[in-house]
Formats: structure tokens, sequence, C-alpha cells
């Protein structure tokens, strides 16, 4: 035979937040009667959120600025590379199995790559001389072709990029990167101007923005595409004389745009595959896939932050194991008070409860000055490291939450440490 339901009691419910009430204002009581203990208690609390949400900060901001380094390189590129060569002794050997990076492999990678969008081959060089004479360090010279506006989304601010008229004609103009400009002909205007690299005098046709990629490798070293001055391919052929040419293959490198859709780890196999048939398998090229760096990126800088925040959470354990610890003290200290309380009826979840109130009164204290300790902290190492942090409302949450669960872990043990404790002994102690 069933139960009879039993009717809702609404006294119940208003019970037990009467009881609520009643012992947050009893915790509040009692930790605000020990100020000065509750406020030291609560510091390893507060620096531990705010590491943590330093950290995370960090972290956040760190992985933001890799992504838009590495989106400017193009997740859909892939960059090929030849390895330059460091004495007469190895082009004479690698000769012997390669001719290097050249025209022909452009052709080649044009007929046998499916889903290539555009590609453009790279020359560059240090020029020994340029006019005006630069404020700063020679930009680099590049040679390169229209397509390396797309593949590289170079952003133009004035005039155009270089068009495949111009390299048709092997036509004496340049465009000119954002510190190149700067450095070369200072902030008026720059279109129609003049510059000499080594022999040859260019006309301005385009200067580019700041771009955030720092382009392609040069010798082991990387260059800065906004102090970089190209040329359509054909003028840097038939103008320039690289004197460095005899320890370099015709081509400094190749990069390579894919349609959209398509799987760029695998086409940089076939990639790899078609360069090694010609080359014999010289390893004198390397093939870099922006999209594979993004993914390792993103499991370093995963790691990383792994890393930080299990640090900082070492704080928010020694702020832990400080709340049981005076916890613990003031259980001693009020042995008699909780004898009294079990004489006058209370029962031991009551004991409980009281305790745990206040270890995480004293823990969510602790988490709120926490946050504000956070960002102050993200801020100050912005200021002074000149690092970009981004503070996301989940490190917040999952600092506040973390301090939320220390103050109930660490309030356990105290609390039932109390609530055991014999009321006849109780009312004994001295």
């Amino acid at each position: 035979m069933s139960s009879p339901v039993q009717p809702f009691d609404p006294s119940s419910s208003g019970r037990v937040t009467r009881g609520l009430f009643s012992d947050l204002a009893e915790a509040f009581g009692n930790l605000r009667a020990q100020k000065t203990r509750t406020f030291l208690t609560a510091l390893g609390i507060v620096f531990g959120v705010g590491s943590v949400i330093g950290m995370l900060a960090i972290g956040a901001g760190a992985r933001e600025q890799s992504l838009q380094f590495i989106e400017r390189l193009g997740v859909r590129n892939i960059l090929v590379e030849s390895v330059p060569m460091n004495s007469p002794e190895e082009r004479q050997q690698r000769r012997k199995i390669s001719p290097g990076l050249t025209e022909r492999d452009v052709r080649v990678l044009e007929s046998n790559i499916d889903g290539l969008e555009v590609l453009s081959p790279r020359r560059s060089l240090h020029p020994a001389r340029v006019l005006p004479k630069p404020s700063g360090p020679i930009p680099e010279l590049f040679g390169v072709r229209s397509s390396f506006e797309i593949i590289h989304n170079l952003r133009v601010d004035e005039g155009r990029f270089i068009s495949p008229a111009d390299d048709d004609a092997s036509a004496p103009v340049c465009v000119l990167g954002a510190l190149a400009k700067v450095n070369l002909l200072g902030y008026t205007s720059a279109l129609g101007k003049f510059v000499k690299v080594n022999d040859c005098w260019l006309e301005v046709v385009g200067v580019l923005g700041e771009q955030l990629s720092e382009g392609a490798a040069q010798g082991g070293r990387t260059t800065d595409l906004n102090s970089t001055i190209f040329v359509p391919l054909n003028t840097f052929k038939y103008r320039f004389w690289d004197t460095n040419s005899d320890m370099k293959d015709d081509l400094d490198g190749v990069d390579l745009r894919l349609k959209a859709g398509q799987d760029s780890v695998t086409t940089a196999k076939i990639v790899t595959a078609v360069l090694n048939s010609t080359h014999r398998n010289a390893d004198d090229f390397t093939v870099t896939i922006p999209a594979a760096l993004l993914a390792q990126q993103q499991r370093t800088q995963t790691i990383f932050t792994y890393v930080m925040v299990a640090i900082a959470a070492i704080s928010l354990l020694v702020g832990g194991i400080g709340i049981m610890n005076i916890v613990l003290a003031t259980v001693m200290e009020r042995t008699r008070e909780i004898g009294i309380r079990r004489a006058m009826g209370a029962r031991k979840s009551d004991i409980v409860r009281q305790f745990l109130t206040e270890s995480v009164l004293i823990s969510l204290s602790g988490g709120l000055l926490g946050i504000a300790f956070g960002f102050f902290l993200s801020w100050c190492i912005a200021l002074a490291a000149e690092w970009k942090t981004i503070i996301t409302i989940g490190s917040v949450v999952v600092a506040f939450g973390v301090s939320a669960a220390v103050g109930v872990l660490f309030g356990i043990y105290p609390a039932f440490k109390a609530a055991q404790i014999d009321p006849i002994e109780a009312l004994r102690y001295e």
C-alpha cells in the first residue's frame, strides 16, 4: 500500500532560509571579531586567485598574438625555402646531385599540385647601397610575382602592388614596406618618388601598411616584410646582381597558396615528394606549413598555460592550508562555546555548518579581492613587460570557483573535528 502524499509545508522552507541567514550572521560576527587574523588568512586566497587570473591573461594574450601572426602567414599557405650553402665544397657536392631551387621547380609544382590557387617564386638580396640614405637599417630587396600580395595577405596603404604587366616588362618599379618607406622617404607621400638600390633607380608605385607577418626565412634568419623593398621578379633577375649568388640557389623560396578546403598537410607531403624527385633527395630545401605551425603553437600554448596555472594554483593550496590551520585554531579557542551550544540542543550538523560557513566566507571574500588583484596584476604585466594580456570571463569564473571549493574542502575537516567534541568535556575545557 502506497504511503500518502505529504502536503507541502511552506514553513519548512522558511525555517531553512532563516537558519541560513542566522549562520551567515553568526559567521560574519565571529570573523569580524578577529579582523586581522581573518584578513591575513584570506591573503593566501587573494594572491592565489590573482595569480591564476594573471597567468591565464598572459596565456590568452600570447595565444591571440600567435594566432594573428600565423593567420597572417596564411593557414592555407605552404612555404618552400632553399637551404643556403656554407662553403664551396658543400656547393660542389650538392650540385652533383641537385640543381637547387629553380624556375623549373615552379613549373613542376604548377603542373602537379592539385588545389593550387596561386604561387610566387621569391628571390632576395641585401643591397650594398640605397638612396636616399636610410635613417635605419638598409631594407632587404625582394623579387616576387604579383601573387605574393594574395599569398601573404599584404595590405596596401598607398598606390598598388606589383602587377603582372610590371613583371612582364621587367619594369623599374618598387613597392615599399611600411618601415622601409619611413626610413627612406620619411612620412610624406612616397608615390612617384624614386629610390636607388645598388645601381638601379626604381619608381615607387605603392606603399604597404604595417604587416603582422614577419615574412620568410632567409639563410636561417627571418626578414621583416615591413623593412623590405619589393620589385617584380623579372626586374630583380635582369637588373640586379647578387654577389653571393654562387652560394645560393636560383630561387630563395617558393610560396604557395591552396584553394579553400584543401588539406595543407597532405599537399605539403606531395610538394616534398615532387621536389625530392627533381632534387634527388639532396635535402636542399625545407617545406613549412603555417597550418601545422598553428596547431603546434596551440598545443605548446595550452601546455604553457597549464604549467603557469599549476604554479599559480600552489598559492591557492597554501591559502587553503592557511584556512584549515586558522579554523582548527579557532575550534580549540571556542571549545567551551561549542560545549554550551551542544548543551543547549545544537546538533552536530549545526556545529559543522557553523565552522564550514566561516571557512567558506573567508575563501569567498579572498576570491573577490583576488579578482580585483588579478585585474591589477594583468595591467601591471601588460604595462611593464609590454605583453598583451586578455582577461576572460572563463578565467575569472574558474579562479573564483576554485577559491570557493578551497574554502569547502579545507573547512570540512576542522568543522567535523569541532562537531566531534564531547559536550561534557567541552564544558570543562578552560
